[in-house]
């Protein structure tokens, strides 16, 4: 072999240097990268599933949310269908005590005018009682006993009031 040029021990001895070689880099080198991919590949599984949990986890919290929400806008119709009823019962009671309060206020102040009005017939019949002593007086010039003409005055007026009133 040595005439075709291999020179066999050099190639024995290149044969043991290229395994011890291989051997090292197999334990130093390939060993230590094969088990940082394995770590890497584990983190990024791992992180695969926490994303994934997280993404459940996310969705679930949506529709927690989209209840909630939900909840809140049936609760708050509710209260504002509930705040337009009070509304509406105040308003009506305070339309009820405005019309009792006007009918009081009209029944007394009929009351009150019918007061004066027999007040004022009262005083006027007075007065037309006492003009009429004194137009009398005037007329037959002699003082008569008022009281007795002024009694006398009343009865035909209230005979003459009885008589308009039928």
């Amino acid at each position: 072999m040595e005439a075709l040029g291999f020179n066999i021990p050099g190639i024995i001895a290149q044969v043991v240097n290229f395994s011890l070689l291989l051997g090292l880099l197999y334990m130093f080198l390939y060993k230590p990268v094969l088990g940082m991919l394995d770590q890497r590949s584990a983190r990024i599984k791992e992180s695969m599933e926490r994303a994934e949990a997280l993404k459940e986890e996310t969705a679930r919290t949506e529709q927690r949310v989209r209840e909630h929400l939900e909840d809140a806008r049936r609760e708050g119709q509710a209260i504002i269908a509930q705040a337009a009823e009070i509304g509406e019962r105040l308003k009506e009671e305070a339309r009820r005590e405005a019309k009792k309060e006007t009918e009081s206020i009209l029944s007394r102040a009929r009351s009150e005018i019918r007061i004066e009005r027999d007040a004022a017939t009262d005083q006027l019949r007075k007065e037309f009682a006492d003009l009429a002593i004194l137009a009398a007086e005037k007329v037959i010039s002699i003082s008569l006993d008022k009281a007795a003409h002024k009694k006398l005055i009343e009865e035909v007026l209230e005979k003459s009031a009885g008589l308009r009133k039928n």
